[in-house]
């Protein structure tokens, strides 16, 4: 295999991620990536104009957003000329822009991109059903008053009151029939993982994040300002008195009768926007640039959509065979919290010898995965999920961790729903 050429990544940042509240949020999803990237853009050597390309993740642009990146890149005043577009890779938008800015890098077409990933999920919207959505058609067609009249004597109620939840659909994989908590169903039951094991984990996630927050460790985020003057300085979504007696309290949503995962035990639905900078050695030169780190290795796996959950194995294993890694040579690990039962089952896999025989090709299991390294400033139980920002997140977060730990290389991975896997190897710069 052709030796993967290192992407330096310059700079970074990221909005804060607020939580969905059951309405629409305060800022549009181009709204949290235009006002992020404008102030990592506005600390930079070289113009907006200078970048080659913008490339966005996005699972669910609104629809006069339709190509959101094209959309951001002006706003940012990165000017006509300066190409825009967006990526979709379900839960790994933001870390498939990262992966095509750096393949445009190795090709030599770009040498400077600005690339992350964007969601507003709270402004998903509410869908009519197709029996409201022919009504309505046939409504349109409907000439005289008496044929209006006669629309109007067979709607019915229950159908103008009962939309299809937009982001119910989204999460649900259509191959399978599944919703995504119900693939971590699957694992709980696959791995024996108890709700009680699941609850902790949650906790203990909302206690890292609420720790980093007051030792000031996100200090990648930039701050959202509301039209009302309102100031949104960090992640909403964590819980700092989270504890297990009150998770345990909450009903299973996905299985009603025999479930195990909860809302508190699973990634919430969040508005928020990641980017990140990265440049070619010779944009680094030319602009005089000092690196923060560098990506050295992706790689993307696929699995039954059933056990989506698992991509982080698939996705993640050949990269540490290339490179002759052990789970816990790495410095690091982030392994986005789709749901706890999810990052949990990952790390059994990998411990498991059945597993990883027959759906990974290896003689033995890789171990366990040193809990020391995983997470460390918790993750999207209790940070949020904005489905295409979380991608790009992780990458940037776990660079800030190594810096600040003075380490060298770690592994950002994520599970993808359809049934794949993406992973990320980065080297921080002392």
């Amino acid at each position: 295999m052709k030796q993967f050429e290192p992407v330096y990544i310059v700079d970074g940042a990221r909005s804060p991620f607020l939580k969905s509240r059951n309405v629409p949020g305060p800022f549009s999803a181009s709204d949290l990536a235009t006002i992020s990237g404008r102030a990592l853009l506005a600390r930079q050597p070289f113009a907006p104009e200078d970048l080659d390309e913008v490339i966005v993740g996005c699972a669910g642009p609104s629809v006069d957003e339709v190509n959101i990146g094209r959309v951001i890149a002006l706003r940012l005043g990165c000017g006509n000329k300066v190409p825009g577009w967006t990526v979709m890779r379900n839960c790994a938008s933001g870390m498939q822009a990262l992966d095509s800015a750096i393949a445009n890098i190795h090709s030599g077409r770009s040498q400077l991109v600005l690339a992350g990933g964007v969601d507003a999920l709270s402004r998903t919207p509410l869908l009519y059903s197709d029996k409201m959505v022919m009504w309505f058609s046939r409504m349109a067609q409907a000439r005289t008053l008496g044929d209006k009249l006669g629309m109007f004597a067979r709607l019915r109620l229950g159908a103008l009151l009962s939309p299809v939840i937009g982001i119910v659909k989204g999460l649900t994989d259509p191959v399978v029939n599944l919703m995504m908590g119900q693939t971590a169903e699957n694992l709980a039951w696959k791995f024996g993982i108890s709700r009680q094991q699941m609850d902790a984990f949650s906790v203990e996630s909302h206690q890292k994040v609420s720790a980093a927050q007051k030792a000031g460790r996100f200090e990648e985020i930039v701050p959202l300002i509301g039209t009302d003057g309102k100031v949104y300085l960090d992640d909403d979504g964590v819980r700092h008195d989270s504890n297990i007696a009150g998770l345990a309290k909450l009903r299973p949503f996905f299985d009603r009768t025999y479930g195990k995962i909860t809302p508190g035990n699973s990634s919430q639905i969040t508005d928020g926007a990641a980017w990140l900078l990265l440049a070619s050695a010779e944009a680094v030169e030319k602009y005089k640039l000092t690196p923060i780190g560098k990506i050295t290795d992706t790689q993307w796996a696929g699995l039954d959509p059933a056990q989506m959950g698992l991509g982080p194995v698939h996705a993640a294993t050949p990269i540490l065979q290339r490179h002759g890694l052990g789970l816990n040579d790495l410095d690091y690990w982030e392994i986005n919290e789709a749901f706890a039962a999810q990052v949990m089952g990952c790390v059994k896999a990998w411990e498991d010898p059945a597993y990883c025989k027959e759906q990974l090709g290896l003689d033995a299991p890789l171990g366990t995965l040193d809990a020391a390294k995983l997470n460390v400033d918790g993750g999207a139980i209790a940070l949020g999920h904005p489905v295409g920002a979380s991608g790009a997140r992780i990458v940037l977060h776990l660079l800030h961790i190594l810096r600040r730990e003075k380490k060298q290389r770690g592994i950002a991975t994520i599970c993808i729903g359809g049934g794949q896997g993406g992973a990320v190897l980065v080297e921080a710069n002392s």
